[in-house]
């Protein structure tokens, strides 16, 4: 990709603080007026936030949620360093520079996708969910895990699903609401969680699937790098595509410093691509996780 060829669908907008919820384990819920970005944001996209007037370094942020018709955007992240910290701290009413939507986003071929979101990983899953739920004809079924508190409170899923044990009930309320079976996992004992990792719950329901139904799947993952290599290999061994999202330190963002490329496996040989844009969602067979 030339690194030219994108930049008339990333927008630079004076994004206005419309709502910014604090939650635990120093996670917060940013919601922009950002109108063109909303208009055009897809699942798997982010955008590059400068998250203080005097720190021109910007920050990527995964999109979890857009309004095209109110023309908002809504971020999930977690204040891990100081750039985040500072972001943490900004007002309603106040004003973001904001690059966006960035990247390239999923595309689901299959019937049946299984969306694995883990931690900050989570964001993109809730929007590629709300995106099928708009679309129609698929089915399907979220798992999301956390190590800290869950940014939203779980509930017990009114949705059957009988692939998994009756104890592991815990889903995100939002998802229930909207007809879309979710299920949680965590190491740290929350009520109704799977007692594991996401990719232990992933085996449950895939092994309680009917064949012809396990061969409508597809898996779509966003996580951290170690949960991204189990779910590749998760894959790997039922056969499954799956695209992963990735993770990387940007400087730019927009293709032009190079700075976030990894090797990806290619026909001509191993390339180095770009996170930003020619990622951040890559085929789990060929990025080299």
């Amino acid at each position: 990709m030339n690194a030219k060829t994108h930049r008339d669908t990333i927008f630079n907008e004076q994004a206005q603080i419309l709502c910014h919820e604090h939650l635990a384990g120093e996670q917060h819920i940013l919601r922009l007026q950002a109108p063109d970005c909303a208009a055009q944001a897809k699942s798997g996209q982010f955008v590059h936030l400068q998250v203080h007037p005097q720190r021109p370094l910007r920050r990527p942020i995964s999109l979890m949620r857009t309004s095209p018709g109110e023309g908002w955007i809504e971020l999930l992240y977690k204040a891990v360093g100081e750039g985040t910290r500072l972001l943490a701290e900004r007002m309603i009413g106040e004003t973001i520079d904001l690059l966006g939507p960035i990247g390239t986003p999923f595309r689901v071929t299959g019937r049946r996708p299984l969306l694995i979101g883990g931690g900050v990983g989570m964001p993109p899953m809730l929007f590629l969910t709300e995106d099928l739920k708009r679309q129609g004809g698929y089915s399907p079924f979220v798992i999301l895990g956390s190590e800290v508190p869950f940014p939203f409170q779980p509930k017990p899923s009114q949705i059957h699903t009988p692939q998994l044990p009756p104890h592991v009930m815990a889903s995100m309320p939002l998802l229930d609401d909207w007809g879309i079976p979710c299920r949680l996992a965590s190491l740290r004992g929350f009520p109704g969680c799977h007692e594991g990792y996401v990719t232990d719950l992933a085996r449950l329901w895939l092994d309680g699937l009917a064949e012809e139904a396990r061969r409508e799947v597809e898996i779509l993952a966003c996580g951290p790098h170690p949960m991204l290599v189990a779910v590749a290999r998760l894959a790997k061994e039922y056969a499954l595509p799956c695209q992963v999202s990735l993770e990387e330190f940007m400087a730019c963002g927009v293709g032009g410093c190079a700075g976030c490329v990894v090797p990806v496996a290619t026909a001509e040989g191993i390339a180095m691509k770009r996170v930003c844009v020619d990622g951040p969602v890559f085929d789990a067979r060929q990025v080299l996780l």
